[in-house]
């Protein structure tokens, strides 16, 4: 053998090398630099080796921290919050720059991690900046108080709501007395109109004049409400109200067919073809149209985890997309002298493509729809170029579309939930243990078929567990059975109940359609049942009081990190889960809700049978008053009025209660009339109370030992949720601060 020559690397007098001369050159000892060896050289280490292994892995959790700027802002209250928020990310990048630039030692050993701390630092302050600029665009202050007023405006959208007895109108006008423009929706009473129905020319670009009642756009009733003055802000909208006396057409629409009116007529055509509710469940398929759609129907839908079928989004777009795609490949590829000469694959993206579109402009182009066909067509781009369609890029792509043109999306429950199922699709399907399951085998047909059944309900347990969270929190109810329900509900509507309605529209060109309308009723009815009899059932909703953001937070980044990840690193994502869960179990149900405008007031008890039951100080005919109180409450039960219960003392004015929480009792003194009370008199009755409630301003002579929720109070808190065992009172007022939809008062 030939002895390995010695190479010359320097002056070694101690015949050591590197090991054990510390004069050695640094090239010697360069692997290790990043073998620091205190416990932050080590951590940066692993992150550096994590990183790298990751590679394209890490590029879904741009559009991750991109929305945790978007929602950095929503939370944080105050400007020099947001100002501080993205002032720290740009520090923090600049920082990663100043302790690892590039070209030096530590290039290469820091190289990934670097890139990771500066790029996600700008994404999240691009996050902060992108929404703060949307909200200064788009928002619009709010009326400063109620009143009523003679409108006249041009005519931006009506929707049609015949299950509510109603028209909603949403016009531009100028304010009568300082010009300013502004945007309303009044709803119009279908009772205004005659015997000849709804007016000629009353559609978009019509100019109206109507007298109305306008109210600011309400901000939550109670912690953890739907903050619909918030919506009304991105929205545009100044005020919202109900219009009083006739409505004049001005100046009526011009005859020219929009994409609005073809939506009215395409709706109005479905439910002639097929009746009752099965027709307004077929008209939401075919236009997007839910105004007809009755409100048990709704209930049972919602209860039995079926209610995404009603909303155009994923499901719709991607069967409708997908049908045109198979169905152009397929003929095209009849015909050999252009199958031999054109990509047939992609021809059939381009037609699919059209398709989605179109549909997603004739269903009204909402931010569901627009966000699911942008999702389409990326895998329509997938397909056509030989890619995987099915990727976490694809959904990171899609997401960051969505969130740079309507980034307040991100609070929102529908895009949380489509995206949460989205990545919980595509985190089973490619898992390991899904591809072994579902991998070819010589078995008969029924096996094969059965082994997808079985998958798809697993698949539909997983979207049920990952929805969950999120639904409790926006909505405090979810139906428990929905995986069930939707095991027979999704394959009935996207290869049955859609496909036979694309059928019946386009045999109604000929005059043929009635076969196919009756097997769309038949379907749908179908549909109904299940939804009625799933809802139904026992213990078919769940209840939950409002959970905390940092529960909800725990839930996501778990979520994500099991999502997002490959490998058993991904199973880390658990223990926030398993935490957030315990949290979640500990919530405790509020013992007192009080409104904003301290007329509505829900008492937590318990019934002689022990049976949960919530006391209310009115007696309100709201649904959505009383729907408010009994989700945030975690009660069935329809509210008791307060009046009604034993142990209650009520006059005209006051009604008085004694609760007992913890290792006291709580004396409450509502107010529930304008009826005057001598001071005097009111002075010692707040006195021997401990929480007094008012919708009134309350004299400083009324001093309560713990409370005094009166006008003036709650004008800056907005509505409470408080807690008497542990003394603790959440108010709508916290995560407001200085947004432009927050009416509150400043102290």
């Amino acid at each position: 053998m030939r002895d390995v020559p010695i190479i010359p690397m320097g002056e070694d007098p101690g015949g050591d090398g590197a090991a054990g001369n510390p004069t050695s050159r640094p090239w010697q000892t360069g692997p290790r630099l990043s073998s620091t060896g205190s416990g932050a050289g080590r951590w940066f280490d692993g992150a550096e080796r994590f990183l790298a292994k990751a590679g394209f892995d890490r590029a879904p959790w741009l559009a991750v921290v991109f929305a945790g700027g978007i929602m950095t802002w929503f939370a944080l209250p105050q400007l020099w919050h947001w100002c501080a928020a993205m002032a720290s990310g740009v520090a923090l990048a600049i920082g990663a720059l100043a302790v690892w630039p590039p070209g030096s030692a530590a290039d290469e050993t820091r190289a990934s991690l670097r890139q990771a701390v500066v790029v996600c630092s700008l994404v999240f302050v691009l996050g902060i900046a992108v929404v703060w600029a949307r909200s200064e665009i788009v928002g619009a202050p709010p009326i400063e108080r109620p009143m009523v007023s003679l409108l006249q405006g041009h005519l931006l959208e009506r929707e049609d709501q015949p299950a509510e007895q109603r028209m909603r109108l949403t016009l531009a006008v100028r304010d009568a007395q300082s010009g300013v423009p502004r945007k309303v929706r009044i709803n119009v009473p279908l009772a205004a109109f005659d015997e000849a129905g709804v007016p000629h020319g009353l559609a978009e670009g019509a100019t109206v004049r109507l007298r109305a009642r306008l109210m600011p756009p309400a901000s939550p009733m109670l912690p953890g409400s739907y903050d619909f003055a918030r919506a009304a802000w991105f929205k545009g909208l100044s005020a919202t109200g109900t219009m009083v006396g006739p409505l004049e057409v001005v100046k009526p629409a011009s005859d020219a067919d929009g994409l609005a009116r073809l939506q009215r007529t395409l709706a109005e055509h479905v439910r002639s073809q097929v009746a009752g509710s099965p027709g307004t469940i077929a008209a939401a398929f075919a236009s997007g149209d839910r105004g007809s759609i009755a409100e048990a129907d709704e209930v049972a839908m919602r209860d039995a985890g079926l209610t995404h079928l009603l909303s155009i989004s994923g499901l719709h777009v991607s069967a409708l997309i997908a049908a045109a795609y198979f169905v152009t490949l397929r003929l095209l590829a009849l015909w050999p002298g252009l199958a031999l000469r054109v990509r047939l694959p992609v021809v059939a993206a381009a037609v699919g493509a059209l398709a989605g579109v179109g549909y997603t402009l004739l269903t009204g182009a909402e931010v569901p729809t627009v966000r699911s066909c942008v999702a389409a067509l990326l895998v329509l781009g997938a397909l056509a170029l030989g890619r995987d369609p099915l990727s976490l890029r694809m959904v990171a792509v899609a997401a960051g579309f969505v969130l740079l043109l309507w980034p307040e999306s991100a609070i929102g429950p529908s895009f949380q939930m489509s995206f949460a199922a989205v990545l919980a699709i595509i985190a089973v399907s490619t898992s390991r243990p899904a591809r072994a399951f579902l991998a070819a085998r010589d078995e008969p047909w029924w096996a094969r078929a059965g082994r997808r059944v079985v998958m798809l309900f697993a698949t539909g347990v997983v979207i049920e567990i990952a929805l969950m969270p999120i639904v409790l929190f926006h909505f405090h109810r979810a139906g428990v059975y929905g995986a069930f329900a939707n095991v027979i509900a999704i394959p009935l509507v996207t290869f049955v109940s859609m496909p036979l309605i694309a059928l019946g529209l386009l045999l109604d060109l000929v005059g043929l359609g009635a076969p196919a309308w009756w097997l769309v009723e038949r379907s749908l009815t179908l549909l109904l049942g299940i939804a009625h009899f799933t809802a139904g059932q026992a213990g078919a909703v769940t209840l939950m009081p409002q959970i905390s953001w940092l529960a909800v937070g725990l839930f996501v980044a778990g979520g994500l990190w099991l999502a997002l990840w490959n490998g058993r690193v991904r199973l880390a994502g658990l223990i926030p889960v398993g935490i957030a869960s315990v949290m979640v179990t500990m919530t405790p149900i509020p013992d007192v809700l009080i409104a904003g405008d301290g007329r509505q007031v829900g008492i937590t008890g318990r019934a002689p049978d022990g049976a949960p039951r919530l006391l209310a100080l009115r007696d309100s005919r709201s649904r959505y008053t009383r729907d408010n109180l009994m989700e945030l409450a975690s009660v069935t039960a329809d509210p008791v009025p307060l009046d009604q219960w034993e142990g209650a003392r009520c006059s005209s004015a006051f009604c008085t209660l004694v609760i007992g929480r913890g290792e006291r009792d709580w004396v409450l003194l509502l107010g529930r009339g304008r009826d005057q009370v001598e001071e005097r008199a009111l002075a010692a009755a707040c006195a021997e109370a401990d929480i007094v409630v008012s919708e009134r301003f309350l004299p400083r002579s009324c001093r309560p030992r713990w409370l005094k929720a009166d006008r003036r109070f709650l004008s800056q808190s907005g509505g409470l949720a408080i807690v008497l065992e542990d003394e603790r009172i959440t108010s709508v007022g916290d995560t407001q601060g200085d947004h432009g939809w927050w009416r509150g008062v400043k102290e």
